[in-house]
């Protein structure tokens, strides 16, 4: 059977899908979309569908499948997914310095040495340092690529000389 025989029969079965997409995903569009991956998938595999077969039964196991594994997708994005408030810059100071009492003189070291360095290099390292990427923070301030490189480099210089007292646990 070719696709095109097999696209004609499938989509006489496009009302019943949807029902049935309709009690797995209790929702309109998510419906509609599984019922268009159940066809594409359908259309896409038609050569391995026994002719003279249970076409309907051959796309609710499709439908099925595609519908569990979009649920495990989903289910590992939603566990890898922090959410934002839990990453930001003041968040991380805050749950660092409550590690241990050492911790807060560092911090505040950190602190100090951050304010240290002129701003055009400081702001720059604090956006690379929150994840931001170098053509982010390069749209962000209007300046070039290789400028912003440049900058958190120096600004990781500056960091080092003024911490220096920690490197190799001195400061602990």
């Amino acid at each position: 059977m070719d696709q095109n025989e097999f696209s004609l029969i499938a989509s006489k079965h496009e009302t019943a899908l949807h029902s049935h997409a309709l009690k797995f995903t209790r929702d309109e569009d998510e419906a509609k979309d599984l019922v268009q991956d159940t066809l594409l998938k359908g259309i896409r595999f038609c050569a391995n569908f026994d002719k003279g077969t249970n076409i309907r039964g051959w796309l609710y196991v499709i439908m099925r499948n595609t519908f569990i594994n979009n649920y495990r997708k989903d289910q590992k994005k939603q566990a890898l997914i922090v959410q934002e408030e839990e990453i930001t810059s003041p968040s991380l100071m805050n749950s660092s310095t409550r590690n241990s009492s050492g911790s807060t003189f560092m911090m505040e070291d950190i602190r100090r040495a951050l304010t240290s360095i002129p701003e055009a290099y400081s702001y720059p390292f604090q956006r690379y340092f929150e994840g931001y990427k170098y053509e982010e923070i390069s749209e962000e301030l209007g300046i070039p690529l290789g400028t912003v490189k440049t900058r958190i480099h120096q600004a990781r210089l500056m960091l080092k000389k003024y911490l220096k007292n920690y490197q190799d646990g001195a400061g602990d």
